[in-house]
């Protein structure tokens, strides 16, 4: 009765998330206009040239020019030899396998769910998203022609007719985003960063000649916020830059996106500002504007130096936090010589690098292609046993939601469920019913065409939390309308495809979400935990007595940098789950999200003081300092440890004394400094002094309130 008596109470907010959910991720943001422009222009053309030219499977080469088009421009030209290989290798590999299988039908069986499980495979161990994306997708439906009963000559052709759609859609994509390229020249990750800089130094700018805050600067800072940064940091990703370069820049990204949603809060504001925040509101535009210069420039930002006044004397604490978060990203850069020294060269060999690293030694790779296989294959079995090929789609579908099913939840499924049946239902079935019998000419198809992908193209340019309902709601609407080089009318057709795409996200749903998943807030607390653990690790980095020559730990802070990506995900998703936890699950959901920013400000801020530890070039210390500040590292690592022991509802002993340690490091900076010798050291040592108390703080706080 309890339970019964709460459900009513619960659904009104949750209704109420969900509006405000929605306006917030579909509102404008700059550059999305023109992004969906890009992705509806390729689609367009790419559905016109297959009616035209009569060209099969016109599907593939749209839902690649959505797919692929939501990277960068400069992405995706670099990666059009990936691209080609990987459409090489998936035609070589159909057409050369299958001729010692056909004859065989158990082996043929087998054929087909290893060919599966290499498709899925690709997708998590392939460096390109584009490239994984054609093999996958081309083999998932090479090999399902080839269990028709027809000539191998016919299956043959229907093979090459699949590469040259999937080629088709490339080739206008390429052609589009160099144009796109050439009418807005400019870096792919810096441009990105210097608009959000932009969006907070306008802010701050009328915050200080206004004392008020200007509302639609404070609109475009929260949408900024609410796009958050993962996008950023998937294209620094999936990029052809230095490995040192992208470590710096996804500090400055997370730095950056940090500052946006600290800014972000200054919507609570209400009244006159005093004339000392009004003063300091207008020197934080300025150091705001001189990084955003800089950082356009490809120069390293200059030091910045904080503010010795108390924050307790300010009206808006805020802006005192957003000074300490900017003063980090020069420390990024600080064992640089230039930005400029990172950026890969055309003929850069780790640009045709089509696995990753651990490609072969990351046992997530293998878990990750044994589901996709799973799923796929039992699609496989399901319309072969029924004998109804018109859902073969199912696999298709299965390949294609694998682009998106690492860390999946139910929010994800449920918005991929839904996307299946608005584009299959709604936009597919119901164009056929009750618009396509009145067209007679292509103009009203590609109108038609047109509108259908930009309202699937405005929902994929939302954030991960929203674009798999664009993504499934395109695939569905194609499916239907652009298999053949003809306008489908027969509804028992589109009944097919849509049933298929129904079956292959309940096949991904079941194998991925049921058998092998555990409740979003379970998965939360996980990844919040893991990022206490993983920080410890950091903090402790180098091990090695002597650091000089330490190398950055990579893989850890990128593990960490995707950790609190999945900790936001997860509490989305966590809303939209019921059941007897769920208060308590909400309540973990809110401590969480409180202490999600706090554990990003200390990451960047152990991000700096490793140089320091590491003893890089421009950070060397005294040998006194070195151990002073190692016995503090140590500290805090304990006192991570501890955290994360807690969390996982263990008792621990381990409580680092960080407040005796940070006072040791102040006396022995203050007696090494004051030696003649060493007093060049003044500022480098008072820098690690202010980024130690800061660590500091951060940690007491983080272990007094979890």
């Amino acid at each position: 009765m309890a339970t019964v008596a709460q459900t009513p109470r619960a659904l009104p907010g949750t209704l109420i998330w969900v509006r405000e959910f929605l306006r917030e991720e579909l509102a404008p943001y700059p550059g999305r206009v023109g992004l969906v422009a890009r992705m509806v222009i390729a689609a367009t053309i790419v559905m016109i040239i297959c009616m035209a030219f009569r060209i099969p499977y016109g599907f593939q080469g749209a839902i690649f020019a959505l797919l692929i088009t939501r990277e960068s421009p400069r992405a995706t030209l670099q990666s059009s030899a990936k691209i080609f290989i990987g459409m090489t290798i998936s035609a070589f590999y159909v057409l050369f396998s299958v001729y010692f299988v056909i004859s065989f039908p158990g082996l043929h069986f087998i054929w087909i769910i290893f060919s599966f499980f290499v498709a899925f495979y690709a997708v998590s161990a392939m460096t390109d998203y584009a490239s994984s994306t054609t093999f996958a997708v081309v083999i998932s439906v090479a090999v399902t022609l080839w269990d028709r009963y027809l000539p191998a000559k016919a299956n043959v052709e229907d093979t090459l007719w699949v590469n040259l759609s999937s080629l088709l859609g490339i080739l206008v994509l390429l052609a589009v985003e160099t144009i796109a390229a050439r009418m807005r020249p400019g870096d792919d990750i810096v441009l990105p960063v210097a608009e959000r800089l932009t969006a907070v130094e306008r802010l701050l700018t009328h915050l200080a000649a206004e004392g008020t805050i200007d509302d639609a600067a404070n609109k475009n800072v929260i949408r900024y916020a609410m796009l958050g940064s993962s996008r950023l940091r998937r294209l620094l990703r999936r990029s052809d830059y230095a490995q040192h370069y992208k470590l710096q820049m996804n500090a400055v990204v997370a730095a950056v996106g940090r500052v946006v949603d600290t800014t972000a809060t200054l919507a609570e504001f209400s009244g006159l500002l005093s004339s000392r925040d009004r003063q300091k509101s207008r020197e934080l535009a300025g150091t705001i504007e001189r990084v955003r210069v800089d950082l356009l420039n490809r120069r390293i930002p200059g030091s910045i130096r904080l503010d010795a006044v108390e924050q307790t004397s300010t009206y808006l604490p805020q802006l005192y936090e957003i000074e300490e978060i900017v003063s980090l990203i020069p420390q990024a850069f600080a064992d640089s010589q230039s930005m400029g020294e990172y950026v890969p060269s055309p003929d850069d060999p780790r640009q045709l690098k089509l696995l990753r690293a651990d490609a072969f030694t990351d046992t997530r790779h293998v878990k990750f292609a044994l589901r996709g296989c799973l799923a796929a294959t039992a699609s496989y079995i399901i319309y072969n046993a029924i004998d109804w090929p018109g859902i073969s789609t199912a696999v298709a579908t299965c390949l294609v939601t694998a682009l998106s099913t690492v860390g999946a939840s139910r929010q994800k499924q449920a918005l991929r469920f839904a996307g299946a049946i608005a584009g299959g239902f709604v936009f597919g079935m119901g164009s056929q019913i009750f618009i396509l019998p009145y067209i007679d000419s292509i103009f009203g198809f590609t109108v038609l065409f047109a509108v259908v992908t930009a309202a699937a193209s405005w929902f994929m340019t939302s954030s991960p939390r929203l674009s798999y309902f664009g993504l499934q709601l395109a695939l569905a609407f194609y499916l239907i309308n652009l298999q053949e080089f003809a306008i489908v009318t027969s509804l028992a057709v589109a009944r097919d495809r849509v049933v298929g795409v129904l079956l292959g996200l309940f096949m991904m749903w079941l194998v991925f979400d049921q058998l092998w998943s555990a409740p979003a807030a379970v998965e939360m607390k996980k990844a919040f935990v893991l990022n206490f653990r993983l920080m410890a690790q950091v903090v402790r980095e180098p091990l090695s007595s002597d650091p000089r020559g330490a190398k950055p730990p990579f893989s850890l802070r990128e593990t960490i940098t995707e950790n609190f990506d999945s900790v936001r995900a997860m509490a989305d998703a966590a809303l939209l789950e019921f059941g007897p936890s769920r208060e308590q699950d909400l309540r973990w959901r809110k401590r969480i999200q409180a202490a999600q920013s706090q554990l990003r400000t200390l990451f960047l801020t152990r991000m700096a003081l490793w140089k320091y530890r590491a003893q890089t070039r421009g950070f060397e210390l005294p040998q006194e300092v070195l151990r002073a500040q190692q016995e503090f590292d140590n500290q805090s690592a304990e006192t991570l440890d501890g955290i994360a022991d807690r969390l996982e509802g263990k008792s621990s002993t381990k409580d680092g004394n960080l407040q005796t340690s940070v006072e040791h490091l102040q006396q022995v900076i203050g007696t090494v400094g004051s030696q003649e010798p060493l007093v060049k050291l003044g500022p480098r040592l008072q820098a690690l002094l202010a980024l130690s108390s800061r660590s500091e703080k951060l940690t007491i706080w983080l272990n007094e309130n979890i």
